[in-house]
């Protein structure tokens, strides 16, 4: 009887011994998470066009795209930091506190009430990239919206101001998405009366475009 019993702790003792290795192994294996990993966040940084203007709270931008993000499988919060009539100096004056809410990642979309004022297009160059410079430093991944001059300014003006996108994006070596109402402008049926800013179905055919972009920018 005292063998059979010291027999069946000895079977006993191997087993743990066995899965304590086998444990051991797992750990030094697999690949250790990052302490303190924060969430994914998308920070949507623009003006008129990206808020919302005159449109029902579901019907803007970050609403629409944060929906179209989850029917393809990204479950990440956008936040609607578009403020409207900001040039790119408003809203280098605020990059500051969009950063509070921490975000992972940021749509920059700024420079149309720059141009829309006819400001010189060096100055907006400048604070397009001092706001994605400060973002970089904060640890923000980036990617620049583009914007394109409306014809009755010039064809001087226009590219001097469309170039000033692709450059911000070379320099600060973030991807670019030419232009934000590609597909919308210059459309009634998309756009609200004042014939500038997108209605709910502009804003659906915005997101539409820009989704695969952003997809491969979120998964980079």
């Amino acid at each position: 009887m005292k063998h059979a019993r010291y027999g069946a702790f000895l079977r006993r003792r191997n087993a743990c011994s066995a899965a304590l290795v086998i444990l051991v192994t797992l750990l030094v294996l697999l690949p250790a998470l990052p302490a303190g990993a924060a969430p994914r966040k998308l920070l949507v940084f623009g003006d008129s066009l990206s808020a919302g203007y005159n449109l029902p709270p579901d019907a803007a931008f970050p609403v629409q795209l944060q929906q179209a993000l989850k029917a393809h499988g990204v479950d990440i919060p956008v936040i609607n930091a578009g403020v409207s009539g900001d040039t790119t100096s408003a809203g280098l004056a605020r990059v500051d506190w969009a950063l509070a809410d921490q975000p992972s990642h940021a749509l920059v979309e700024l420079g149309s009430n720059d141009m829309l004022r006819g400001l010189p297009p060096e100055q907006a160059e400048a604070n397009l990239d001092a706001i994605v410079a400060k973002l970089q430093q904060a640890g923000v991944k980036v990617m620049l919206i583009g914007m394109r001059a409306a014809p009755n300014l010039g064809a001087d003006y226009g590219r001097r101001f469309e170039a000033i996108f692709p450059a911000v994006a070379k320099k600060r070596d973030v991807p670019l998405y030419p232009f934000f109402l590609d597909g919308v402008a210059a459309d009634p049926k998309l756009n609200l009366d004042d014939g500038m800013h997108p209605n709910r179905q502009g804003v659906a055919v915005m997101v539409e475009r820009i989704l695969p972009q952003i997809l491969r920018f979120l998964q980079s």
